[in-house]
This record gives structure tokens, C-alpha cells and sequence, in this order.
């Protein structure tokens, strides 16, 4: 199995600004990916490099064995990947439902609106809701949804259990991982629950100052709480 994603040596920001310094990094076809860090070291920006939401300064970008750094971020989406923000930004005028059709790419066995709405029951009770009518929770399951509508083989999550109550994040957790356990579907996951993230994932990113300073087995942080803080409070 190839990669589904690799990262060589990318410098990027926005404008003459550089955050990321260098990064690496390979995401295998159906793998599995957390990035964790501080606030401010390049979590979101990495996410948006592959989007092509920055400036590319240096490194090459691939994506299912494809350059992709100098094509426009709705030609990435086309290819196969799919984006949940960090703000959610779901459509507040328009309904549960149409949220999540506005940006469909049908494909034979893929996500359709009854699939969605067996991952995430709670948004077939809703699905004539305004988006701005339904909860925070919701609102996330809804922006997770309407990204797998797009039947993406590479899925970006940035920070989704943030700010959500405690049975929501159970909820949406569980969903996670019944998308990791059907396989096929590379997950990148951005997230400050830094125990949830490496329980999701087998391998894990760390970030600090926009250069990686771990990649290894998730299991090795979890077994070591030390090297963790560590990590994460690099340049403390």
C-alpha cells in the first residue's frame, strides 16, 4: 500500500511569513495521523499547506502520488480531500439536509445522505433544521458529514472535540472510530485532547515551532507521560 500523503521538506506561511520550517512526513493509504503541539506551532497551518490555503516557500507536497503544490484548493478537494475547520463553518441559512448536498460528489458506493445519517442519527432527527438552529455538537458531526459527502480518500480534522460537552465528544469520538475501523479512509486529526488523539491514532506528529521534533508510534507517548510534556512543552 502507498502513500496517501507526503510532506518533504515544506516550508510554508502566509505571505513572507514562515511557520512551517521544513516539515516531513508520510500518511500510508486508509492510515491514521495525529498532530499534536502548543498553540502556535504549526498545527492548522500544516492542514491548510495541504488545502493550499498558504504560501508554498519550499518542499513538495504529494498527494495520492501526485505533485499538488501549485494546484488550486478546489482541485485538491475534486481529488479526494476532504476538510472539517476548525470554526465548522457550516452554512447557518441553509438546512440540515442541504448542508450537506451543497458540495456532494456522488460516487458508486460511497457516502450518500442515508450513510451520513447512519454514522450520525442525531442529524437525521435535524436534518430540517437551519444550521444555525441546532448545537455546537451538532453543528460538528454536520461539518464532519458534509466533508465525507465529498467522498474524500484523505480526511483533515482540525481540532473537532473542541468546546463540545462531554457526551458530544463521546458521540462524535465513536463515529471517528467506527471510520477508522471500516478502513479505506486516510484521517489526519489536529487535537489539544492530547490522550484522545493518541488512543485514535498509531503514529503521531509533534510540532514545535513549526519543525517536527517527534514522529514515532502514538503507544510510545502514551506509555511515557514524561516524554510527552516534554514534547509538548518544548521551548518552555
Amino acid at each position: 500500500m502507498g502513500d496517501c500523503l507526503t510532506l518533504r521538506n515544506v516550508s510554508a506561511g502566509y505571505g513572507e511569513t514562515v511557520v512551517l520550517d521544513g516539515v516531513s512526513l508520510a500518511l500510508a493509504q486508509g492510515g491514521t495521523l495525529s498532530i499534536l503541539g502548543r498553540n502556535g506551532v504549526g498545527k492548522t497551518t500544516l492542514l491548510a499547506s495541504v488545502l493550499g490555503h498558504t504560501t508554498l516557500h519550499a518542499g513538495e507536497i504529494v498527494f495520492a502520488g501526485q505533485p499538488i503544490a501549485g494546484m488550486r484548493p478546489f482541485r485538491r478537494a475534486r481529488l479526494g480531500i476532504g476538510y472539517v475547520p476548525q470554526e465548522r463553518e457550516i452554512f447557518p441559512s441553509l438546512d440540515v439536509e442541504e448542508n450537506l448536498t451543497v458540495a456532494a460528489r456522488p460516487v458508486r458506493g460511497g457516502w450518500t445522505l442515508e450513510r451520513v445519517y447512519a454514522l450520525f442519527p442525531r442529524l437525521a432527527e435535524r436534518r430540517g433544521s437551519m444550521g444555525n438552529q441546532i448545537s455546537g455538537g451538532e453543528q460538528q458531526m454536520l461539518a464532519v458529514g458534509r466533508a465525507l459527502m465529498l467522498n474524500p480518500s484523505l480526511l483533515l480534522l482540525d481540532e473537532p472535540l473542541e468546546g463540545l460537552a462531554p457526551v458530544m465528544v463521546d458521540r462524535l469520538l465513536d463515529a471517528l472510530l467506527r471510520l477508522r475501523a471500516e478502513g479505506g479512509l486516510a484521517i489526519v486529526l489536529v487535537e489539544q485532547h492530547a490522550r484522545l488523539a493518541l488512543e485514535f491514532s498509531a503514529r503521531t506528529v509533534v510540532l514545535d515551532r513549526g519543525k517536527v521534533v517527534y514522529d514515532d508510534t502514538s503507544r510510545a507517548l502514551l506509555d511515557d507521560p514524561r516524554l510527552l510534556a516534554g514534547l509538548i512543552g518544548v521551548g518552555r
